[in-house]
């Protein structure tokens, strides 16, 4: 990391916003209110997390609401029982949210389907009934490659309903890229579709997992669910696999909640760290739901009529807290759509806004910069006043983007919460409320009962406006409790700064007024459109291709994409450069990866700035490519 340009080049923003006195007045959590939680979070950190926990349903209330007798595998709501899904789902049957609509969600080809609450948990015991009687238990692995459909959403729920742990991969990830995270799952089941429209055209998908499944994977995956969609031909393995539709037919709409610990894994989620292979984050049930309910209600001020759309894809963490667990227990109408934001043309989210009414929009900053490239025409086309609250997550928002999302989506009436959360932290952990002021490009103050800070790499408090490195110094109710089968990487971020602190991997500064302002990533791991993939990642993909010698990935500015990857890559001797082998080499990133691997450019070399030891120095690389001081060159390998 280069501390002397990264770090001090953190963008000047003065301009505050207020918000509307009628939204302050009609807040569920007024300014009094929330420094009153700020002030009780500070002096009774666990009497606060409790508070937040009594808000929920519990099979049985905790012995002690944090364990943390061996830090960093702290324990919270220790002797607790639970599910996530009771309180999502079941609890709901029992209220005026009945018969409320629980999900809307749209398809690319302009179909839609609509569910109650009632209608979505009937489903849901339908499908986890389906599941116990193809084995599936307790504690058991199910892989979801999935597209955004009702289906997916269902499976999850229906998963953890048994007892059993998901882990949703992206749908956009290659054979390969699916494999690793089955095999280390050690999945039993994989729950799928044949295909799902993309962009105007129908992407099968079952032949993706088919291929991943050969070899190494097939000895532990005993079934296949395949969700109707695309209405495609696939193969169906007799035994093995077995359509969605087929196995919930006959099953009864009632199935029991499983009653699991509150330390029981909940679900897993693979994200992408400095190595090549990706991380197994962990959470947990007592936790996470805890966490996700308190601060998504605080941020998005939660009112019983909202219409709540984050375009998240569920194969992410935002997709998880943000369109499935958190609207769920909170009540609210949660809205998922499946096709490209482009398609058929510019207007499509603004379309869907406007149609169903929608009251806040939690989206990217990449998604804003991809539709502002449009202009105004298309969202003045359409009525957005239903809008109260804009959201973004995933990367930094520049002032320019969020001025445009202000101004021309939300009126500049709507409050513009701009998150930051990660994989690891499973819930929000700086934003504003839409209570507070706001600064264009600032995540603004930890929320109440998160405690953050911005240090060097020696763990001494950085000075107001000077950038450092983002540190959490107090755990946090929906922390991931591990990494699968990986204790000591778990364990490394806690180590990687002094002080027992968690190390979130990005570069911050802290302005006189308290407010955080996040700048990128620290290590290895690029932002893509909001998506984490690992240089390694990259790097190890490269080098399986046969005319790559080695390879080195930094990330570079996107006006769309906000980073993407380029590569400078040795051939093998005998190999010559061209335009077709480099045509060649990102068609193979493609198939490694997936599309969600973009590599911008490529650069053919004879040779790659090192360390004495051999090690490739990437930052020499950035700056040269960014026309940066290249700093201190004294460990490079002499010529």
């Amino acid at each position: 990391m280069d501390q002397s340009g990264t770090l001090d080049s953190l963008l000047q923003e003065e301009r505050v916003f207020r918000p509307l006195p009628q939204l302050v007045i009609e807040a569920n959590v007024n300014p009094q209110e929330l420094e009153a939680a700020r002030r009780q979070a500070e002096t009774d950190p666990l009497g606060y997390w409790e508070e937040a926990a009594d808000e929920l349903d519990w099979f049985k209330k905790w012995d002690q609401v944090l364990d943390d007798s061996n830090p960093p595998f702290y324990r919270w709501f220790a002797g607790a029982r639970c599910n996530v899904v009771y309180n999502a789902l079941d609890r709901h049957i029992e209220t005026g949210n009945k018969n409320k609509l629980a999900l809307i969600w749209e398809g690319e080809p302009g179909d839609s389907r609509k569910y109650t609450y009632y209608e979505l948990y009937r489903e849901v015991n339908r499908f986890s009934n389906a599941l116990r009687s193809l084995g599936l238990g307790k504690g058991d692995r199910v892989v979801v490659y999935m597209p955004p459909l009702p289906e997916t959403l269902i499976a999850m729920l229906a998963i953890v309903k048994l007892g059993a742990v998901h882990s949703v991969v992206y749908a956009g990830f290659s054979a390969k890229a699916l494999r690793s995270r089955i095999r280390d799952a050690e999945a039993k089941m994989v729950v799928t579709a044949d295909g799902f429209y993309r962009n105007g055209r129908v992407i099968k998908l079952k032949n993706t997992v088919d291929e991943a499944l050969v070899g190494a994977c097939s000895d532990c995956v005993d079934s296949m669910v395949v969700v109707h969609r695309a209405k495609v031909e696939v193969d169906m393995v007799e035994g093995r696999d077995f359509w969605y539709e087929d196995l919930i037919r006959q099953e009864r709409s009632e199935s029991p909640t499983e009653v699991m610990d509150a330390q029981d894994p909940l679900f897993m989620l693979y994200t992408s760290g400095t190595t090549g292979q990706p991380k197994g984050v962990i959470h947990a049930h007592g936790g996470y739901m805890v966490g996700v309910h308190r601060t998504l209600g605080q941020v998005f001020d939660i009112k019983p009529t909202d219409i709540f759309w984050c375009t998240a894809d569920p194969g992410w963490i935002t997709g998880h807290s943000s369109v499935v667990y958190g609207p769920l227990m909170a009540g609210t109408t949660t809205v998922m759509y499946e096709g490209h934001p482009l398609y058929p043309q510019a207007d499509r989210m603004w379309n869907i806004v406007a149609k169903h009414g929608v009251t806040v929009f939690y989206t990217t900053p990449t998604l804003i910069r991809m539709l502002m490239r449009f202009g105004t025409q298309y969202p003045k086309r359409f009525d957005l006043t239903s809008l109260r609250l804009l959201g973004t997550v995933g990367e930094s928002i520049s002032p320019e983007a969020w001025l445009w999302f202000y101004k021309n989506i939300g009126r500049s009436e709507c409050p513009l919460l701009d998150t930051w959360w990660q994989t690891e932290t499973g819930m929000f952990m700086i934003s504003p409320l839409p209570i507070s002021l706001l600064k264009p490009g600032s995540v603004t103050r930890p929320l109440p009962g998160i405690e953050a800070a911005v240090v060097d790499k020696d763990g001494k408090p950085a000075p107001p406006g000077k950038g450092g490195l983002l540190v959490l110094t107090r755990p946090w109710p929906a922390m991931m409790t591990g990494l699968f089968k990986d204790e000591d990487r778990y364990k490394e971020y806690w180590q990687q700064v002094p002080g027992g602190v968690y190390f979130a991997g990005d570069v911050a500064k802290k302005d006189e007024d308290g407010y955080y302002w996040i700048q990128g990533r620290a290590d290895d791991v690029l932002n893509i459109a909001g998506h984490r993939i690992g240089t390694a990642e990259l790097e190890n993909a490269f080098g399986a291709h046969r005319a790559v010698s080695e390879a080195a990935v930094i990330g570079v500015p996107d006006r769309i994409k906000g980073e993407v990857a380029k590569a400078f890559i040795l051939l093998n001797p005998g190999i010559e450069p061209s335009d077709d082998l480099n045509k060649e080499l990102k068609r193979h990133i493609k198939n490694e990866l997936g599309p969600v691997a973009v590599v911008k450019s490529i650069e053919f070399r004879d040779s790659l700035p090192r360390t004495r030891s051999g090690k490739i120095m990437r930052r020499v690389l950035k700056a040269q490519e960014l026309g940066q001081d290249v700093g201190d060159l004294t460990t490079l390998e002499a010529d």
